[in-house]
């Protein structure tokens, strides 16, 4: 879930405040719905393969099943991972928090920060926050439409931002 249409002038210092989300593609109830129908089929193919005497078979069916259950907890894990955007006159603000790892945090001025979008109609396409020599990718999991709108939106902000300072 993205949430970057928050524009707001709040004492008329923040310009733009987004937190980016991943957007969620499985409800925990199809899930289970998926593991069911995987943990059935690799019942139903080992009991085949049981029958006709091949029966370190099952033990690979049961392998295959777990391996999709823990590429699925795997994912739904990394679906908690959040970005969030501050912009006001002063400096951009970037928070980055993943499960299991410390939150990243860095401050950029607003007037020496330079916003680039590349390759915007395409996969792998980037949102880059440039200062100095360092550059920070943010917005990795969102639609390549998603991320011309945050860049167009953050744009606009910086450009707000910069007018009110200079």
């Amino acid at each position: 879930m993205t949430n970057f249409g928050r524009m707001e002038q709040v004492g008329s210092t923040i310009y733009f405040d987004a937190t980016l989300k991943p957007n969620v593609a499985l409800s925990p109830r199809a899930f289970m719905i998926i593991m069911g129908l995987v943990g059935a089929m690799s019942f139903l193919g080992g009991m085949l393969f049981l029958s006709m005497g091949a029966f370190p078979v099952i033990g690979w069916f049961g392998l295959d099943a777990l391996a999709i259950w823990f590429a699925f907890r795997k994912n739904f894990q990394n679906l908690k991972e959040e970005t969030s955007v501050r912009i006001t006159a002063e400096d951009i603000t970037l928070e980055h928090s993943r499960p299991g790892h410390e939150l990243k945090r860095v401050s950029l001025p607003t007037a020496f920060t330079r916003l680039s979008l590349v390759y915007p109609d395409r996969r792998p396409s980037e949102i880059r926050l440039a200062h100095g020599q360092l550059a920070y990718v943010i917005g990795r999991f969102l639609t390549p439409r998603e991320r011309k709108s945050l860049h167009q939106a953050m744009q606009l902000a910086i450009t707000k931002a910069r007018a009110e300072r200079y």
